[in-house]
């Protein structure tokens, strides 16, 4: 089973539509996709509404969890907090922050903003995160994304020492642009093993981490 929570869709920078998207992962295995398009102020209520409709279509008939969510990308870094909360207030399960990724020039102490919002689920790609922001993370039950994605993944080595040194918990997602970069067979356990993570602490991640990050975002896991 594959529980993947960061995606994208032609209503951002990605290639398939919502629905295309799902159903391809669902026909690899998928038990949870989260379909979290880049958003601003710009297109945040569009986006939720257009895609939750598209999730609620799959798992009327298919056997899925789709989880309608947004990625919060290159917004003032002090706004995060009021966005997040904008988008859970529209009707996002789920929010995502782009962090700090060394592949892109995003703004400084976006990490730090996000890790102390209430409203934000997943930190993801945090680059070169502190341990001061890693433990925030830790307090906040905000998940570290261990990624699959060219460039954002360079630093997932450094995301897990200092995100374990600081108790945070860690989710592994794909940050898919396209159906061709989903998941399949054992593709996700080997970015975990390329990040470092240990075999207990993959089995922590599918065992636990994603039953509190469902619980978290107020769905069901099974």
């Amino acid at each position: 089973m594959i529980f993947d929570f960061h995606t994208h869709t032609f209503l951002s920078d990605g290639e398939n539509s919502p629905i295309e998207l799902i159903r391809i992962a669902n026909a690899n295995g998928y038990s949870v996709i989260g379909i979290t398009d880049h958003v601003s102020y710009s297109n945040i209520d569009f986006i939720i509404d257009a895609v939750k409709k598209d999730c609620r279509l799959a798992e009327k008939y298919w056997d899925i969890k789709a989880v309608a969510g947004v990625e919060l990308t290159n917004v003032p870094a002090k706004s995060i907090d009021e966005m997040a909360k904008h988008a859970k207030e529209k009707g996002a399960e789920l929010v995502l922050v782009h962090g700090e990724s060394i592949a892109e020039q995003v703004e400084p102490k976006t990490d730090y903003y996000a890790v102390n919002s209430d409203y934000v689920d997943i930190l993801a790609h945090p680059g070169l995160i502190t341990p001061e922001e890693a433990s925030q993370a830790s307090s906040k039950g905000i998940f570290l994304e261990i990624t699959g994605r060219a460039g954002h993944c360079l630093t997932n080595g450094h995301v897990v020492k200092t995100g374990r040194e600081q108790g945070a918990k860690f989710i592994i997602n794909s940050d898919s642009h396209s159906h061709r970069n989903l998941y399949s067979g054992d593709g996700q356990l080997k970015v975990a093993r390329g990040a470092g993570l240990e075999e207990d602490e993959i089995k922590e991640i599918f065992e636990k981490n994603i039953g509190l990050l469902l619980k978290r975002i107020g769905l069901k896991n099974g």
